[in-house]
């Protein structure tokens, strides 16, 4: 049972955070005691005199989980108020993002936890300090990855990029979810149609969901998070790897 989950993307701003979010939630509402890690966070905010990182809040919260007395550290380990990449974070405030640590953070939660879904910052090569990246902490987890990828013009080429990378490490990817993170447009609608399609066969990858536009994922909104499960029906592969 490998326990555990990395959701990665081919870049920036597609919807990782969402993905993971509702990725939890469902696993939760099956009873499995799952918890998030942020293992870096840029941008992140200030709140009673400590940097938060929006996105570990954000998955909390959808997935109603009140992390027990110091596993909010834990869960995110390194957060910079530099909305960067973190290497340039790391650098700007003399505090790289150490491999070693973060391994250490998701063993901790897993004495505690049965599962942990980890979501990466940025594409998979994003430098994490001046010798590795996002890639390298993948392979020091060993654990099964989604990738996050966009619906439209242009997700062809980073998808299969993307694809290449993860394979020539040895990963075990799962699959691709497509997301929509902008209203889509009717005149590329045969092209959101196709890529899907295309990578799949190019890419030899299972497609576990594309998801529809959501213009407010507020986690109160419960028929808004309902319609993302529907939208992934291949979230069954993930249940069946934590169960292997």
């Amino acid at each position: 049972m490998s326990r555990g989950l990395f959701i990665t993307g081919t870049d920036t701003g597609i919807g990782k955070t969402v993905v993971t979010a509702g990725i939890l939630r469902w696993l939760r509402r099956l009873g499995v005691d799952a918890v998030p890690l942020k293992p870096v966070q840029t941008g992140a905010g200030w709140r009673g005199g400590e940097l938060i990182s929006p996105d570990l809040e954000f998955c909390l919260s959808v997935a109603g989980i009140r992390p027990a007395l110091g596993e909010a550290r834990l869960m995110s380990p390194y957060t910079y108020e530099p909305a960067c990449s973190p290497h340039l974070a790391g650098r700007l405030t003399d505090n790289y993002a150490e491999i070693p640590m973060i391994v250490r953070c998701a063993e901790m939660l897993l004495s505690q936890h049965q599962a942990i879904v980890v979501e990466g910052a940025g594409g998979v090569l994003v430098p994490l300090n001046e010798k590795e990246t996002m890639l390298d902490l993948m392979v020091a987890l060993g654990y099964p990855v989604v990738l996050v990828a966009r619906s439209g013009l242009g997700t062809i080429n980073h998808t299969l990029l993307s694809l290449v990378v993860l394979r020539a490490t040895g990963l075990n990817v799962l699959g691709v979810v497509f997301n929509h993170t902008g209203l889509p447009e009717t005149e590329n609608r045969f092209i959101e149609v196709d890529n899907p399609e295309t990578i799949a066969s190019f890419g030899g990858v299972r497609v576990l969901g594309k998801l529809r536009y959501f213009d407010s994922l507020n986690p109160e909104k419960l028929d808004a998070w309902q319609c993302l499960e529907t939208d992934i029906p291949g979230r069954w592969t993930i249940l069946e790897e934590l169960n292997r």
